[in-house]
């Protein structure tokens, strides 16, 4: 163990109990001096005392109990472990740091030099441990228990703390505050009792002077940037703002306690179309470039700043935008009496720029000699700032199609014509996007630009074409519906008329008359003929609907068994994904059956190789609604029904057409065309929306989106909406049977019926049924002969069976006048169209039945009998 008093010059350790190679040595020697007293005693056994050999062992047998008992609880270290080399050992005596290692029980193992001139000690007997010196001092204390219970918890750590004097009488920082900085670290030995703790402590003043120093150097600077007479920003690759100035946030009044780095971003400080011109500033790959920008910037309030900026932007070494630095300068407002040339230009180029249109003026060539930042925004996708600085030709940006116009109106304004015809083009990269153009000829050139020839004005009318070709189909689409649903509407009397005398022979008939089959024949084709009406109604949105609250889960698993009937036979497989908490719908189950069906059938014949129907369904709120971009979609809660195929799609030119009757893609004899106009006047006359999404070779998807409708009861069943939606219906189409002929009581007992139809066909088979049933008929063709009868019959009439389409008057205006004189006259309407299209002209209490057009006898008889029985 070394104890000598260490000089200040020394290098030497002030503490070292390290065992040494000396232990070693000192074990061999005792252990040849102990095999010298054995050989001792057997040499001289004889010789001595029996009792002073006895005692001698004993001693000796005492001694190694001793030994033994230390070196197994640890006292003694049978043989100590020495360093492997004088590296690491001259290492830690040459730190300039203090450096302590102590033992679990905190017993000093190892002190350098410069712990003791630290802590002012030159003697080993006169070192201290950490915890001795600094525990009286609050600051110190707090951090070295921090560390004891690091160490203790197995993790290493440091702490930095002040004294208001040195752990020392001396110092080399003097003998002020003193800031210092203690580490703790464990050094793990063969076991848990035999791990070390190494402490180093380093005065650390000088480094907290200089880094203050820094900081104080930093506020200064930053002082100073935030203080400018100018604004300054710095934005990353992506426009995020990361640092402005002061001067800067206080004139666009944002509050920099607010604003963290990233929280906004440049096109949220730019007003108007000033982005565009910022974003046309780019470098080269790998330098940088710096341009002077007129524009405005956006205040908090909304209001606009007028600014100078001179903006430089980095660009990486692939090519891609870096990081930008820009200052701004305030471009102040002139006041009214200033005319000056620095004010006007300064309104002028904020007008230039912020105008809505895009604006280039020409030479005399075409080449573009200055643009404005709409300019550049609607067109950067064809011409840079860098194209334009190398006069690259206003041609560019026109369609190729267009660019032969265009250079007759540039010849018409170098010839100064004030006529030019604009020029409508579509963006030369997007077919989707459309501009005007109008070419304005330059009278006086000015002595800025004396080569400028045109002045040409750019609006993109977009959105106008839209409009433009969405009026044009829903005017075409109306007009058609129009014409279809008067064709409906006359077609309904003459199937009327076929009907009721093809019912009126089937009556007298037996089946076993050779005309009985033709009969059948006649009504089975007629049936399939007012099939083609409904149809036709239903694209003119004007048929008969009988909505009811629904249940899509149930209605499409209802289906979906006739649906795979549909398909089967085929590779085309189907699947119906549900979606959970259906919103209930309200319409007409029977219509919504057949929608679901067409576009199934239309899915499974575009597979002609096989494929995937895929049904979905699922709730959409407003917002989602937005997100579909669907022109003429509110915002609103709908219930989404998607049906999907993978067939071949549908080509873009001809999507706009899917929709209008007798238009077909099959093969001529194969389709009527009436299948999805039908399905179109079905979502419509629903209030819901449909829309289509196809891609060639990929396959097509259509969208049906049905109004959310809020119940206050329970949503009917499918079975009882399908027995009430379709019992017309299945009457209709139902041939004939002996029930048909002999149906229970359905006799008018005399009942006088008033029958109203402008078709004399019509009436004429209508007054013969109804005579046959027992009722007294009388016929008027008019609304007005209607009025000339009930007066000479003194009201004397039971039930009025009107239609509703007639010369002079029609039926809801009979309606009201009679109802003037007979407030409680029952009332039948007949029509081909839909029972809402006339209802909504009469009073909202008017009560009244309704029978659609075509209809059979029975179907009439049973109309008369329900009425005058209500």
């Amino acid at each position: 163990m070394t104890n000598q008093p260490q000089t200040e010059h020394s290098v030497g350790p002030l503490v070292d109990r390290r065992p040494n190679s000396g232990a070693a040595l000192r074990i061999v020697i005792l252990a040849i001096v102990l095999l010298a007293a054995a050989g001792a005693f057997v040499v001289f056994r004889h010789a001595l005392d029996n009792q002073i050999v006895l005692g001698v062992l004993g001693v000796l047998a005492i001694v190694g109990i001793f030994f033994l008992v230390s070196a197994f609880i640890g006292f003694i270290e049978v043989m100590p472990q020495t360093p492997s080399d004088g590296l690491g050992r001259a290492f830690l005596d040459n730190q300039s740091e203090g450096t302590l290692i102590t033992d679990q029980r905190g017993h000093i193992i190892y002190a350098n030099a410069a712990y003791g001139r630290m802590t002012g000690v030159r003697r080993a007997t006169e070192v201290q441990t950490l915890e001795a010196l600094l525990s009286r001092h609050r600051e110190a204390g707090e951090a070295l228990y921090r560390l004891i219970n690091g160490l203790r918890d197995g993790r290493d750590g440091y702490e930095e703390f002040r004294l208001l004097k040195p752990l020392g009488p001396l110092s080399e920082n003097g003998s002020g505050a003193h800031w210092y900085r203690l580490r703790a670290r464990r050094l793990l030995g063969h076991g848990s009792r035999n791990d070390l703790q190494i402490w180093q402590i380093a005065d650390i003043t000088t480094e907290r002077d200089e880094q203050e120093r820094f900081f104080k150097e930093l506020q200064n600077a930053i002082d100073y940037l935030d203080h400018a007479p100018a604004g300054f920003f710095s934005a990353g690759r992506k426009g995020e703002v990361f640092y402005l100035n002061a001067t800067l946030s206080e004139w666009l009044g944002i509050d920099l306690t607010q604003f963290s780095p990233g929280s906004i971003y440049l096109k949220d400080l730019v007003a108007g179309e000033g982005m565009a011109l910022i974003q046309s500033v780019q470098a080269e790959p790998g330098l940088s470039k710096t341009a002077t920008l007129e524009l405005d910037l956006r205040r908090a309030d909304g209001r606009s700043f007028p600014a100078r900026l001179v903006h430089r932007v980095r660009s990486a070494r692939d090519g891609a935008p870096g990081e930008s630095r820009t200052i701004v300068l305030a471009r102040q407002e002139a006041s009214t009496g200033d005319r000056s040339d620095s004010s006007a230009s300064m309104r002028f180029t904020r007008f230039f720029n912020n105008t809505p249109m895009a604006i280039a003026s020409v030479d005399g060539q075409g080449r573009i000699l200055r643009t404005n930042a709409p300019f550049l925004k609607f067109f950067s996708s064809v011409v840079s700032r860098d194209d334009i600085d190398r006069k690259v030709k206003l041609e560019a940006v026109l369609h190729e199609n267009e660019r032969a116009r265009f250079e007759d109106a540039l010849s018409d304004a170098r010839d100064r014509q004030v006529d030019i015809a604009p020029i409508d083009s579509r963006h030369p990269l997007d077919d989707a996007r459309h501009f005007r153009f109008y070419v304005n000829a330059v009278i006086d050139q000015s002595d800025e630009a004396p080569e400028e020839a045109a002045i040409v004005y750019a609006v993109d009318v977009t959105d106008q074409k839209a409009l433009e070709t969405q009026m044009a189909q829903t005017q075409k689409m109306n007009a058609v519906g129009t014409l279809a649903g008067g064709i409906a509407h006359d077609f309904n009397n003459v199937l009327t008329a076929i009907l009721l005398s093809s019912d009126h022979l089937l009556l007298q008939a037996r089946p076993s008359d050779s005309s009985f089959a033709d009969l059948m024949e006649i009504k089975r084709n007629a049936n399939r003929a007012a099939v083609l009406v409904r149809q036709l109604l239903a694209f003119s949105r004007k048929q008969t609907m009988r909505p009811s609250i629904l249940n899509l889960t149930d209605v499409i698993g209802d289906l979906r068994m006739l649906v795979d009937r549909l398909i089967s036979g085929t590779n085309v497989k189907l699947f119906v994904d549900y979606g959970r908490d259906l919103w209930a719908v309200k319409a007409d189950l029977s219509q919504f059956e057949q929608v679901l069906i067409n576009l199934c059938v239309n899915a499974r014949d575009a597979m002609p190789q096989g494929g995937r129907i895929t049904i979905s369904t699922r709730n959409v709120s407003g917002a989602e609604a937005s997100t579909f971009n669907y022109r003429g979609l509110p915002a609103e809660e709908f219930v989404l029904i998607e049906v999907a195929d993978t067939g071949t799609g549908i080509e873009a030119d001809i999507i706009d057409k899917i929709f209008e009757p007798f238009f077909t893609t099959k093969d001529v004899g194969k389709g009527t065309g009436l299948g999805l106009a039908m399905v179109y006047g079905i979502i419509k006359q629903s209030g819901g929306y449909i829309y289509l999404d196809s891609e060639v070779g990929e396959g097509t998807i259509f969208r049906i989106f049905l109004p959310r409708h809020v119940m206050e009861t329970p949503a009917i069943s499918t079975l009882d909406a399908e027995a009430k939606a379709g019992a017309a219906k299945q009457a209709l189409e139902a041939p004939p049977t002996e029930k048909d002929k002999e149906p229970e009581d359905l006799t008018g007992n005399s009942a006088v019926v008033l029958l109203v139809e402008d078709e004399d066909a019509v009436r004429r088979g209508g007054k013969r049924m109804l005579e046959t049933r027992g009722y007294t008929v009388h016929e008027a063709c008019s609304g007005v002969e209607a009025l000339d009868i009930m007066e000479e019959l003194e009201g004397k009439v039971d039930i009025v069976v009107s239609d509703v389409v007639m010369p002079e008057m029609d039926g809801p205006s009979l309606l009201k006048e009679l109802r003037k004189n007979y407030p409680d006259l029952k009332f039948i309407f007949v029509s081909g169209y839909a029972e809402d299209a006339f209802a909504r002209n009469l009073p909202a209490d008017a009560k009244f039945g309704f029978l659609p057009k075509p209809f059979s006898l029975k179907q009439l008889a049973v109309a008369v009998r329900e009425m005058l029985d209500a």
